[in-house]
């Protein structure tokens, strides 16, 4: 696998070695070893996905203290702009953010540390999004950042009149207003 950062110290893009032939292809999706020594030694104990149809948005999300998780996120099937908010005070990118398309061709991967908001655009008809946690999902920790907050600027490839949101991520608060519970 190659490793590739980003603007945001933290933030990787993986990208599998592909083996393909008549059969199709073949890649290992996670090896913990090589994970541990080439981004971050992290010990992931929840997977979970979604499913969406074009135009739905969802995030951008995290979980507050002390639930809060990192995330090694891939699409499927389909495509995604998947993008990481930082959202830690007091760190030189805080409010800044990273968006990489991820989709069922190119393979990639994107790992988010804790103290991010992370959120999806599905670009095509539908996605198949995939994600390791490395803490348990928390109801009472769940917290937001508004998807289309105009200081964040985020070109998500989706009109924000055409977004489906749910009618939580329709309520979050802009990042001006939140008060960060993560430090850098």
């Amino acid at each position: 696998m190659e490793v590739i950062d980003t603007a945001i110290e933290g933030v990787k893009i993986i990208e599998p070695k592909i083996f393909k032939d008549n059969r199709g292809y073949f890649y290992e999706s996670y090896n913990k070893k090589t994970f541990d020594k080439e981004v971050a030694e992290v010990d992931f104990v929840q997977d979970n996905q979604s499913k969406s149809t074009r135009g739905v948005v969802r995030g951008l999300h995290f979980q507050r203290p002390p639930h809060t998780q990192a995330k090694l996120v891939r699409c499927i099937r389909g495509r995604v702009l998947d993008v990481a908010v930082d959202i830690r005070k007091g760190s030189p990118t805080y409010g800044k953010y990273v968006a990489v398309e991820l989709n069922e061709d190119n393979h990639r991967q994107l790992f988010i540390p804790r103290g991010f908001a992370h959120g999806f655009a599905v670009l095509s008809e539908e996605a198949v999004f995939q994600y390791k946690c490395d803490n348990y999902y928390a109801p009472e920790a769940d917290g937001g950042i508004y998807l289309f907050d105009e200081d964040l600027a985020i070109d998500w490839g989706i009109d924000s009149s055409e977004a489906i949101l749910s009618e939580k991520d329709l309520h979050h608060a802009r990042l001006k207003d939140f008060d960060s519970p993560f430090r850098f």
